[in-house]
């Protein structure tokens, strides 16, 4: 876990340095050293620009890695407030969000976000709000889960019985019991966040130019995959890596969680 947890937190070093690092500037074109192999110069070659790839990278992670982020936060918040709102709310609450939960879910999430972006138009904040509607409902479901069984708690029964209000129970007694589930989650729907600004961006629905996001690089270098292929690889493998790395990161936190639960 130990091995897992350092990964990560370099890439989330390379995200906030990456800037720092970038040996050039990410948008600077340079028509004479278009499509330059790795060399001393550019160790990772140019695009078909003449932009340094190393560099774009860099800065490309602060793209990638900080709007996954912001939008695996913002459907943690909407997610846990249906969940909770579902498990507070009565009978005819839970009925009401939980279809709608099952609505959403029955609309594959990529597809439902390329709808929504498409219908906003292209740019950074209808990726935000296409991603963020569309990855809240997994939250709402453990939220829910979890609050149905801890409503039959001594504790739960007493704050009840002593008149404290919903959001007062919610906020002292739910949500210390829904963070370790709700962390695991978060790993993997960041993941999902990745995969879809990265999808969104090579559809042309995300990050635009000449901003440097990943999903935005394998578009631009689509063109020219047969004669220079690294220029789509490179991209690629930061994917990769920061998709693996977190859900590793998640896998050996839910390990750690469930023998800590096995202790007790």
């Amino acid at each position: 876990m130990r091995s897992v947890l350092i990964l990560v937190v370099c890439l989330i070093a390379l995200a906030v340095l990456g800037p720092l690092l970038a040996p050039y500037d990410p948008t600077a074109i340079d028509i004479p050293n278009r499509l330059s192999a790795p060399n001393a110069t550019f160790p990772l070659g140019t695009d078909a620009l003449g932009r340094d790839i190393l560099s774009r990278l860099l800065y490309g992670a602060r793209w990638s890695l900080g709007l996954a982020f912001l939008i695996s936060l913002l459907s943690l918040t909407i997610g846990t407030a249906v969940g909770l709102l579902a498990t507070l709310g009565g009978k005819i609450a839970d009925w009401s969000l939980m279809r709608a939960t099952d609505t959403f879910l029955a609309f594959p999430e990529l597809v439902a976000a390329v709808v929504i972006a498409g219908l906003m138009g292209a740019g950074t904040w209808s990726l935000i709000f296409a991603l963020s509607v569309t990855g809240w409902m997994r939250y709402a479901r453990v939220v829910r889960g979890i609050g149905l069984s801890l409503q039959s708690r001594g504790y739960v029964v007493q704050a009840r019985l002593a008149g404290l209000p919903g959001w007062s129970i919610a906020r002292w007694h739910y949500l210390p019991s829904l963070i370790p589930s709700l962390t695991v989650v978060w790993t993997g729907m960041f993941s999902r966040a990745i995969l879809g600004i990265s999808a969104l961006g090579f559809l042309g629905f995300g990050v635009q130019p000449p901003n440097p996001e990943w999903g935005a690089m394998l578009l631009d270098a689509r063109v020219h995959m047969r004669s220079t292929p690294l220029q789509m690889t490179w991209p690629g493998v930061a994917v990769v890596i920061c998709v693996l790395a977190i859900n590793l990161a998640g896998d050996a936190l839910r390990d750690a969680l469930a023998k800590e639960g096995s202790h007790e």
